[in-house]
């Protein structure tokens, strides 16, 4: 059975209910129980018509959900009893309705919170089910259960026909895929099929910059672990094992945005890693270029994290004691600065207090891969001081 098209159905499915009277939140359960009704009849008994067949199992389901509601009486509602006296389309001619970016933005809304607006996109765009969020997030399923929940319930009363943001949009799917992977669903791989999916329905540079930035990273995915799962610093990597493919679709998606003129944040991130994979070896990066996109990127967000790696940046093109000035300037509480303060101490020739603060960015690693790697970039410098 094929699963990537049920996901692809799920947003069309979704709308045709909304618009057909459901809430956004009944349709979204409706869909679900259709999805899990799909799983288990297609494989022996595939429908000739997917879409039809999902609309009508999840429209069937709407209705039974409002008939056994309580209020369904006399006192009920009188779009509740109009749906259930129309409850199937009027025959005729229709104009079919794309409502996928209306789903995204309605996923995205300002009001959510950024994991719960994370977890309702993937849910009612991406296709996925609860367990398999829960699993991707490591939580257990009830607690994912009731953050998607408390989303939709946030969401209940809003249109899908509002104008949303596409920044808020393309904010979620980042975070999405800056999750990588865990679990049986691969986040980046989803985002990336997310993201190009926007970029079919919706005209915009910015959609493109996040989509080449996301191809431009995730085509280093196989050189960045060992096989003993340690983390492999970008200088270190092995760059033959690239997709180079994937960044050639990512450049030219990128040169196609930066065409128009219209600069933005996901395009200056993407140019970043666009010069990171033109460099055929660590040595030839064109790190002055790198500094002046990251100037070009703080014009349009004061990321603590982007300044990080500006002064990096800067430590590589202009020397180590130009990029620790550079870092002298920012919160020593970003996450990451202990590190790169080690880095560009160690570039400076200063092992020892590189390995000291090496030591101390172990502590405070987020993630056991990164931890282990400061470790052995501590006792490295140990061994030969």
């Amino acid at each position: 059975m094929d699963e990537a098209l049920l996901r692809t159905l799920v947003p069309t499915v979704i709308g045709i209910l909304v618009r057909r009277g459901a809430d956004f939140a009944a349709a979204e359960d409706a869909v679900q129980d259709a999805l899990v009704e799909a799983l288990r009849v297609w494989p022996e008994d595939p429908p000739r018509d997917p879409k039809g067949w999902l609309v009508a199992v999840a429209w069937r389901r709407f209705l039974d959900t409002v008939r056994a509601d309580d209020t369904v009486r006399a006192d009920a509602s009188r779009r509740r009893r109009e749906i259930l006296v129309d409850a199937e389309p009027r025959p005729g001619p229709g104009t079919p309705v794309d409502d996928t970016l209306a789903l995204y933005f309605l996923c995205a809304h300002p009001s959510l919170t950024p994991g719960s607006a994370v977890a309702l996109t993937l849910r009612a765009v991406g296709g996925l089910t609860t367990r398999q969020i829960a699993q991707a997030y490591l939580v257990p399923e009830a607690t994912m259960a009731q953050r998607i929940s408390r989303a939709k319930r946030t969401i209940a009363d809003v249109r899908l026909d509002r104008p949303g943001d596409v920044a808020t949009v393309l904010r979620v799917l980042y975070l999405v895929f800056n999750e990588g992977y865990s679990g049986d669903v691969d986040l980046a791989t989803e985002a990336i099929r997310l993201t190009r999916r926007l970029a079919a329905v919706i005209d915009h540079p910015e959609v493109s910059g996040l989509l080449a930035l996301m191809l431009l990273h995730h085509a280093r995915r196989a050189a960045r672990i060992r096989p003993d799962g340690s983390l492999v610093p970008l200088a270190e990597q092995d760059r033959s094992l690239w997709d180079t493919r994937m960044i050639a679709e990512g450049v030219e998606i990128l040169q196609a945005a930066l065409a128009r003129d219209r600069l933005g944040e996901f395009q200056a991130q993407a140019a970043v890693a666009a010069l990171h994979a033109d460099a055929r070896t660590a040595e030839e990066t064109d790190w002055v270029q790198i500094v002046e996109w990251y100037d070009e990127l703080l014009r349009f967000t004061d990321n603590p994290v982007a300044r990080l790696n500006r002064a990096v940046a800067v430590g590589e093109a202009d020397g180590p004691q130009a990029g620790l000035a550079a870092l002298a300037e920012l919160d020593p509480g970003l996450p990451r600065y202990t590190a790169a303060a080690a880095y560009l101490h160690e570039r400076a020739g200063d092992t020892a207090t590189a390995a000291r603060l090496y030591t101390e960015a172990a502590h405070l690693a987020t993630s056991v891969p990164e931890r282990d790697h400061l470790v052995r970039q501590a006792a490295r410098l140990h061994s030969v001081s």
